[in-house]
C-alpha cells in the first residue's frame, strides 16, 4: 500500500467513529441548564486528559525503547543455593626465547617475561617504569624480552617498532634497550606522541650512526620483523597491549607494581 492509499484509508476509518453528539450525550445534556452544561463537560475534558495521561504512562512503563527507571522489588526472595564458582586460571603458553630477542637482564634468569607492547601505547609507556624497577630489584633472576604489538590505530607505532629493530640490529641489545626506555619517556602517547622525524637523531643519541640507521628505516629492512612479532603474538592469543607472559602465563594490561611483584614473587617460589 503507498502512503497516500493509506492516508485516506485512515481518513475513512477516522471518520466513521461517532461523536459525543450522536453517542447520545447530547440527550443528557439537553435539558440542563447552561452552568450545569458548562461543569459537566469540564469534568468530561478532564477525565479524558486523565484517561490519555494513564495510557501514555503505562506505555512507557513497558516499552523497552524509553528511559527505564530502577524498581527496588520489596518482597522477600526466595534463597537459592548456587555452587560458589571459581576463578579460571589462565592457560600458560610455550614462548620461546629466540636468537634474534634483545634480552634485558641476565640470560640465564629462572624467569623470563615477554611482554607484547606497542610504543605509542599509553598504558605500555605507564607500565614500563613497572618492569624497569621489577628489572632493578629482581637482577639475575629476570629477563625481559619485548616483542612488537603495534595497533593499526597508533599510526607512528610501526615505524617507531621497526626504528627500534634497526637500532638493535646495528648497536646491539644496549642501544635497542636505551632506545625503548627513551621513547617511553618522551612520547606523549595515542598514535603520534612521537615524531618520526625524531627517530634519526634519537638512534644517534643512543650510539648508532645515522647513517646506516636511516638506510635500514628507509628502506623498511625491520618491516617483516615487526610483522612476524604481530602475527605470533595474535596466534598466543594478544588482543591488546601491554600483554606479558610470565613464564609463559599471560598477564594482561598495565598491572600495577604491587601486583606484578607478587606474580613475580609466586613464580620464582615454585
Amino acid at each position: 500500500m503507498d502512503q497516500s492509499t493509506m492516508h485516506d484509508h485512515e481518513h475513512n476509518e477516522a471518520s466513521v467513529i461517532p461523536s459525543p453528539a450522536s453517542s447520545g450525550l447530547t440527550g443528557i445534556f439537553s435539558g440542563a441548564s447552561p452552568k450545569l452544561t458548562f461543569i459537566m463537560g469540564l469534568l468530561v475534558g478532564v477525565a479524558g486528559v486523565s484517561l490519555i495521561g494513564f495510557v501514555l504512562a503505562a506505555s512507557f512503563a513497558f516499552s523497552g525503547k524509553g528511559t527505564k527507571v530502577a524498581v527496588t522489588n520489596t518482597g522477600t526472595p526466595t534463597p537459592t543455593a548456587a555452587a560458589p564458582s571459581q576463578p579460571t586460571a589462565p592457560t600458560p603458553v610455550n614462548i620461546a626465547v629466540k636468537s634474534t630477542d634483545y634480552v634485558r637482564g641476565s640470560s640465564e634468569a629462572p624467569l623470563t617475561i615477554v611482554t607484547y607492547t606497542d610504543l605509542e601505547c599509553p598504558y605500555c609507556k605507564s607500565f614500563h617504569p613497572s618492569m624497569q624497577r621489577i628489572m632493578n630489584e629482581y637482577s639475575g633472576q629476570v629477563r625481559w624480552i619485548y616483542r612488537h604489538f603495534p595497533l593499526s590505530f597508533h599510526v607512528n607505532a610501526q615505524k617507531e617498532a621497526e626504528a627500534a629493530e634497526c637500532v638493535g640490529k646495528l648497536g646491539g641489545s644496549e642501544a635497542y634497550w636505551n632506545f625503548i626506555d627513551k621513547i617511553f619517556e618522551r612520547t606523549t602517547s595515542n598514535g603520534t606522541g612521537f615524531a618520526l622525524t625524531d627517530l634519526y637523531p634519537l638512534a644517534k643519541e643512543v650510539g648508532v650512526a645515522e647513517g646506516r640507521f636511516r638506510t635500514c628505516l628507509d628502506q623498511g629492512e625491520m618491516t617483516s620483523k615487526v610483522q612476524a612479532d604481530l602475527q605470533e603474538g595474535t596466534s598466543y592469543g594478544v588482543q591488546g597491549t601491554p600483554t606479558s607472559f610470565i613464564n609463559g602465563t599471560p598477564v594482561e594490561g598495565a598491572v600495577p607494581y604491587e601486583q606484578l611483584k607478587a606474580v613475580v614473587d609466586q613464580v620464582l617460589a615454585q
